[in-house]
């Protein structure tokens, strides 16, 4: 079997990797789709490290437990050392995509034993996450993209092209699965990469995707500082469970509201927007007594609320009343 190309290409990217993040792990997971990115690393690590394989059967197809058994077998005969098919219920919360998503990295993180889980997402896939979020309109966190490293998930692909997996599973003789989801113009991600990336590299000469992808990493980069000086700002703002606001209106903007941001998310809210945020800000930058700011929260019965009071931000919850 020709080990060259594509192949060493990949087995480069994550030895990197895994000497970077992993070097002290003695056996990893892999999930894998069948598609051929996960199929192309899959091959990859099975020879780096003792690897388990992971297929997730979303149940969403006809044909779903043979595309999964399948993978499976692909694994064993790739060499993993095991491969387990792992059936879910996906529910409807988000939209079908999130819901989807959401059941497979639950079914991923019960079933890895405490090991590390390697992702097949490519560079190709980080630029379209980049557009997603950069529609979206939420802030540089939305577009700063997927993190190569975000324990237990490891993405040792992001800085390779979807052609070279393609490229590697032909020169290791496999069959890709190819889901007909990634070619169904009903879903956002999919008018990305087949209309909108393809636009861009035309009208600007190339290179869309690797820019896309550097801008996602110095905006990481960017994050992770302006968060670490958000985290020594909260525990200077704090005021019991609320924020000092006159702390508050003393800190630049940006480090300001992702102090917002960690209070609260801390106090229980969840999916926050940008818009959100950015209503709670101005309870510290435009006081003109203006009520409380609903905010995104996992509860069913009550809204939870950030109000001012006394120049300190606090949360509450208010019942739900239903017509």
């Amino acid at each position: 079997m020709d080990r060259q190309g594509a192949v060493a290409a990949l087995r480069s990217a994550v030895e990197e990797f895994g000497r970077r993040y992993l070097d002290a792990d003695d056996w990893w997971c892999v999930a894998l789709s069948g598609g051929p990115d996960s199929l192309a690393l899959t091959a990859v690590a099975a020879e780096l490290k003792p690897t388990t394989a992971l297929i997730v059967d979303h149940r969403l197809q006809p044909d779903s437990d043979r595309v999964a058994t399948t993978a499976r077998q692909q694994a064993i005969e790739l060499g993993c050392v095991d491969a387990q098919v792992l059936c879910v219920n996906v529910g409807t919360q988000g939209g079908p995509e999130a819901a989807a998503r959401s059941a497979r990295y639950r079914a991923l993180d019960e079933a890895r034993d405490g090991a590390a889980v390697l992702l097949g997402h490519t560079l190709d896939d980080q630029a379209e996450t980049v557009l997603l979020g950069l529609g979206r309109g939420s802030g540089a966190r939305s577009i700063a993209g997927m993190r190569p490293y975000d324990p237990p998930w490891c993405r040792p692909l992001l800085g390779v092209r979807r052609a070279v997996t393609h490229a590697a599973c032909a020169e290791l003789g496999v069959a890709p699965w190819h889901d007909p989801h990634n070619a169904d113009p009903r879903y956002t991600r999919t008018r990305l990469r087949t209309e909108v990336l393809p636009l861009l590299e035309d009208v600007l000469g190339g290179g869309v995707a690797e820019a896309l992808a550097r801008t996602a990493t110095a905006l990481r980069e960017d994050n992770d500082t302006l968060d670490e000086l958000a985290g020594k700002a909260l525990a200077e703002a704090s005021a019991g469970d609320g924020l000092d606001t006159g702390r508050l209106a003393a800190l630049p903007a940006a480090v300001r509201r992702r102090v917002i941001r960690g209070w609260l998310l801390a106090g229980g809210a969840a999916n926050l927007t940008d818009k959100q945020i950015r209503g709670v800000d101005a309870l510290v930058t435009d006081w003109r007594g203006q009520g409380g700011v609903a905010v995104g929260s996992p509860l069913t019965e009550e809204r939870l609320f950030a109000g001012r009071r006394d120049g300190v931000l606090r949360l509450y919850r208010e019942p739900v009343h239903r017509s």
